[in-house]
Parts: C-alpha cells; sequence; structure tokens
C-alpha cells in the first residue's frame, strides 16, 4: 500500500480558505478508499473547529529561524469522522489565529514568509525523526513548496533525500515571493544549489516546487495550457518542465454534497423529484433573504476578489436591472472592502432585486446552491472550480466565463453544453449572459432539459484519484 501525506495550508473542514481546503479534504477519502493510505497534515489555526475537536500529542520539538527558536507540536486528531489520518502543526504565534490568510483588516498577515517556513520545517523536522514512514510527500501550493527543495539540498533532511515530491498547483498567480532577506532563515545547504529557490532575484515557492517536484499537476487539464501558454514571468520555466507536468480535474465528495442527505438542507431530494427539491429549496431561501421566489434567481458564492470577477458583478447587475427587473440576485461572499461596498450599495440600491450577505456562511451555500436557478462566475481565470460541480449537483445551471477548468467542465449549452458560456470578463459579456438566463428560463421545456441532464452529471473523485494513483505508482517503481 502506497502511503503519502498531503501537506497543505488548508483542509475543509478544519481551516478552508478557497477550493484547495475542499480539495484537500476530500482526495484523501477516496485515496483510501482505493487502497492507498493518504494523511493530511496543515498548521493549527485558532478557530471554532480546531478548539470543538480533541488531538492526541504525536511528536514535539524545536528549531531555529534565524534568531528565533520555534518550538512546535504535531498533533493527530482523535476523531476518525474525516476519513482520513488528519494531522496539525501546533507553532504558538505563527498559526493560531483564527484566520488562514487574512487578518481582521482584510489583508495578509505581515509576517507571512516566517509563518509558511516555519510549517515547512516543521514537518520535515517531525518527518526527519519519526518512525512514520511515507511514500510520497504531496505539496499544495506555493505554501509548501520548498520542502520540495529542502527534502533534497538541506543535509540535515538527508533521510528523506530520495522521498518523492508531488506538488500540485491550485492557483498559479500566488506564488510565495520573498524578498532574499529572508533566506537566512532557511536552513543550511550548500551554496551552489541556490539558485533552485531563485526567480527573478527572489525566493519563490511557486518556482522552486515546479524545478524541484518530481511531478507537477495543475487542478484542470485546460488551466495547465493556459500555465504553459502564459505564467508570466515563470513561462519559460513552466515550458521547460512541462515533460513531469499533468491536469487532473479536482472532483467533489458525493457523500457530502449530496441533495439527498445533505445535513446542512432543510429541505433534501426525494425520490428523485426535482421539481419538488429546487421549488421547496427555492421558497425557503428567497423567504430568508426576502425576495420574490417567482422570479429567476441567480446567484454568486465566493471571494470577492480580481480573479473571480467579482468586481465586474455590481456594474454588471446596476445595468441589467435599469432595463429588466424579471431576475433576482443573491450575493454570498467576502473579501475586498471596495467590492463588499459596491455589493451592500447594489443591494440598498435594489432592494426587491438584490439580497446580499458578506461573510463564510456554508449551510447559507448550500442552500443557494439547492434553491437557485442559475450560478454566475466571471472569473478572470480559474483553475478549476468546484462551486459549478457543486451547483449542477444541486440542480443549479452555472453561467461562467471560459476559463480554465470551466472550460472541461461547463461547455456552452449551444454546443451541447452543461451551462451558458461566455467568452470576456467584461460587464457587457455578463449582461448578454443575463438577458440568456432570462429565455432560457421562459422556455421551460428547454430549462428542464438541461437541468435533468446536469444533475446526473458525475464529477466525484473517481475517475481523478486514480489519475494521481498511478502517477504515486510511477514514484514506486
Amino acid at each position: 500500500m502506497i502511503n503519502v501525506l498531503h501537506i497543505s495550508s488548508e483542509c475543509y473542514p478544519a481551516a478552508k480558505a478557497g477550493g484547495m481546503g475542499d480539495v484537500v479534504g476530500s482526495l484523501p477519502i477516496y485515496l483510501n478508499e482505493a487502497d492507498v493510505k493518504a494523511s493530511v497534515v496543515i498548521p493549527k489555526y485558532s478557530n471554532k473547529w480546531f478548539k470543538g475537536e480533541s488531538f492526541s500529542l504525536i511528536a514535539k520539538g524545536k528549531f531555529s529561524l534565524g534568531k528565533e527558536t520555534i518550538k512546535y507540536r504535531v498533533e493527530k486528531l482523535v476523531s476518525k469522522n474525516l476519513g482520513f489520518p488528519f494531522y496539525c502543526i501546533d507553532i504558538p504565534g505563527k498559526f493560531d489565529r483564527p484566520q488562514v490568510y487574512l487578518g481582521d483588516d482584510g489583508e495578509a498577515f505581515p509576517d507571512e514568509p516566517e509563518r509558511y517556513l516555519s510549517f515547512q520545517i516543521a514537518v520535515l523536522e517531525w518527518l526527519s525523526k519519526s518512525k512514520q514512514e511515507f511514500d510520497v510527500l504531496h505539496c499544495h501550493d506555493h505554501m509548501t513548496g520548498l520542502i520540495t527543495f529542502m527534502v533534497k539540498y538541506v543535509k540535515k533532511y538527508k533521510a528523506l533525500k530520495d522521498l518523492p515530491t508531488f506538488f500540485t498547483i491550485h492557483n498559479g498567480q500566488y506564488r510565495g515571493e520573498w524578498n532574499w532577506s529572508y533566506g537566512d532563515l532557511l536552513p543550511k545547504y550548500e551554496e551552489k544549489h541556490k539558485g533552485m529557490l531563485d526567480w527573478d532575484d527572489k525566493i519563490n515557492g511557486l518556482a522552486t516546487a515546479i524545478k524541484c517536484a518530481w511531478t507537477v499537476n495543475t487542478v484542470s487539464p485546460s488551466y495547465m495550457k493556459e500555465l504553459v501558454a502564459d505564467l508570466g514571468s515563470l513561462t519559460p520555466l513552466i515550458q521547460e518542465e512541462k515533460a513531469k507536468s499533468k491536469g487532473i480535474l479536482n472532483g467533489i465528495d458525493d457523500q457530502v454534497w449530496d441533495p439527498r442527505s445533505d445535513k446542512l438542507l432543510d429541505n433534501h431530494l426525494q425520490k428523485g423529484d426535482w421539481d419538488q427539491f429546487k421549488s421547496k429549496n427555492k421558497k425557503a431561501l428567497c423567504k430568508k433573504v426576502k425576495l420574490d421566489d417567482k422570479k429567476v434567481l441567480v446567484s454568486f458564492i465566493g471571494r470577492f476578489a480580481y480573479e473571480k470577477g467579482a468586481d465586474l458583478l455590481a456594474p454588471a447587475i446596476d445595468q441589467y436591472l435599469r432595463r429588466e427587473q424579471d431576475i433576482n440576485f443573491m450575493i454570498l461572499g467576502s473579501g475586498s472592502n471596495d467590492i463588499e461596498e459596491d455589493v451592500k450599495s447594489l443591494a440598498k440600491k435594489y432592494p426587491k432585486n438584490v439580497a446580499c450577505t458578506i461573510a463564510y456562511n456554508e449551510k447559507l451555500a448550500r442552500e443557494i446552491y439547492a434553491g437557485s436557478d442559475f450560478l454566475v462566475m466571471p472569473s478572470r481565470f480559474e483553475p478549476c472550480g468546484l462551486n459549478q460541480m457543486f451547483s449542477m449537483r444541486y440542480g443549479t445551471i452555472p453561467v461562467v466565463r471560459s476559463t480554465g477548468g470551466l472550460i472541461d467542465t461547463v461547455p456552452d449549452l449551444e454546443k451541447n453544453g452543461n451551462g451558458i458560456a461566455f467568452e470576456d470578463a467584461s460587464v457587457i459579456d455578463i449582461l448578454l449572459a443575463l438577458t440568456r438566463v432570462s429565455k432560457l428560463y421562459i422556455d421551460k421545456k428547454k430549462f428542464n432539459k438541461l437541468r435533468d441532464k446536469i444533475v446526473e452529471l458525475d464529477f466525484s473523485w473517481g475517475r481523478s484519484a486514480q489519475d494521481y494513483i498511478d502517477l504515486y505508482k510511477a514514484f514506486i517503481k
């Protein structure tokens, strides 16, 4: 049996800020079901989930981070409810905060380099001294990218030198670039290997992992193609390493995301009656947010960030509602203060057509997936996207900008696809898409036919998990 350790900054339900949390919280379940022992380790945060769980001490130690002495504890979740062994690294002063990445001001924590470097070193300190043996270290995004370098080139961890490292790029826009003044915090390595850490005269976690990992993958085939075509200054590097790179489409945990038994829903799918399921959930949702359930409901769920095209929502909806009031909108998310203010102003301007909740709210998100008619994703880039898969699982038609994994999962309905797709992340393209939404909703025969199609699609982890297993086996051979 192959023994894989997933190393990440997120894992649902312990800590989640985006799609990576969903992936790391579900892929290991399916790997274990396929006879691969998959475990997860993340930092220990000071949030509600961690405070409500019990942990056993596995190991503890200390190391130097520049002039600072870092003490750490490796703890293992006592409960087996997650479906895989779950470890966390407790580093006082670094991760004992309620949020994963951002402070109360919405900005990244100023000690980000020290936080992620201390986590990565603590993981390797534990592994190099532990009797626990893993066959593969599966690292996720730049926050764990330096591990791929340290196992190869830091003498202190020579016991791990031949351990294969697998690196998944969830979002290539975040690269972990640090000024070289932080180089003194790294464990000692030979100067001749310094270039493996460097890109554009900075320490670059993403570039380092692309260079050093045995295999690199992105979370959809189309996103891999996009990165090879344009990853900014890293384009020559990803092109050079193309032979060891592959796109594997993310999946979803269809046991957690199940309209028949979802614990966060009050109204479940019964006997395959989708009309009743959608009707009940739409009425309940519209009653909660004070919208008319007789009108078509288009929703957005996600981070208020440039990459998600969230800044386009308010102006596009505003322009649409100036002319037509046949669509209602429900917006759930948080992030950029400017976008939050724009969305709140929009809801005040059109109280009968727009409702918004500025928060991360998992229960409300499930109610929106179940109660909406359409889900809009105007992303400028979307490595894979899970929201469109969640929405289709709950009978909600996706309206997406064709990029990354949205290309792979939501071809346009005019091409016998799964939803409404548009080409440009622009206000005008969103407006045109909303016009198509209105027409499709009126055409009940066509609308119902599309909904009946998407609820039968299989986006579970089964096939994708096997792609990962095949690559793990190639390492072992």
